[in-house]
């Protein structure tokens, strides 16, 4: 059984998702401006990604606030790029890297450095060793970055995580409550997500792939934190292909 620790949280994150829906929904003006079209050009909302951002931000740090800030980061840092790089059709860490060396700091060159400073900032509060500080900021950057890798077609991103996020809530400790935060407000924004009516964009995924990284750091020891380094940075060298089997996945 879920401990009931776990249930409050992916409860919290849940209802607190949907409350800033809903708030942000009726007061938020410029509805336009919060509006985007999908890869099959239907119109959907863009609030789903700032309410499941700020959900998860609140949950991590009650649990531990140094994820909380790593969340919140990964979120503004996705915000940005959702506000700044629309029209962009750059994507991966080759182009943005690209572009900087050609001295152009492109919106996802930003998102870039900072959500891999803030992975970095909360890896050096949750581990004490300076290996494992340096692995836990790769593992909640890379994390962040895959989560957004799989967010090509409804409700792919939401669906990742509570997938990848059900094997912490077996585990004792912090570990466990990220986990339960991060799939509470997955599964909030799931069915608008998969009916096409909303999306998460860059803030959603970005935050909720820190929060998913943050609970692998709180819950595994360095053999843990090797592993899952090595395959969010593989993700990441492939991440075209990664973003074209999500696509296929569904047949849509």
């Amino acid at each position: 059984m879920v401990h009931t620790g776990r249930r409050a949280a992916f409860a919290l994150a849940a209802v607190g998702t949907r409350a800033g829906m809903s708030l942000l929904r009726g007061t938020t003006p410029g509805r336009d401006r919060w509006e985007r079209k999908n890869y099959a050009g239907r119109t959907v909302e863009l609030y789903a990604g700032p309410a499941s951002a700020l959900a998860a931000a609140v949950g991590a740090g009650r649990v531990r606030p140094a994820a909380g800030f790593a969340v919140a980061v990964a979120g503004a840092c996705g915000a940005y790029d959702d506000v700044v790089g629309v029209g962009d059709a750059r994507r991966g860490f080759r182009a943005h890297l690209s572009a900087l060396r050609h001295g152009e700091v492109t919106s996802g060159a930003v998102k870039l450095l900072g959500i891999s400073t803030a992975g970095l900032v909360a890896g050096a509060f949750l581990r004490e060793r300076p290996l494992d500080k340096v692995l836990a900021g790769v593992v909640i950057a890379g994390a962040a970055h895959c989560v957004n890798l799989v967010d090509v077609r409804p409700g792919r991103a939401a669906a990742v995580v509570l997938a990848l996020g059900a094997p912490g809530l077996l585990r004792a400790g912090p570990g466990a409550g990220l986990a339960a935060t991060a799939m509470g407000a997955a599964a909030a924004v799931l069915p608008d997500d998969l009916g096409e009516r909303a999306m998460i964009g860059d803030t959603g995924a970005h935050a909720l792939g820190a929060a998913l990284g943050a609970a692998v750091v709180a819950g595994n020891g360095r053999a843990g934190l090797v592993a899952h380094a090595a395959a969010v940075v593989a993700a990441a060298v492939y991440g075209d292909k990664v973003s074209e089997a999500a696509r296929s996945l569904g047949g849509r």
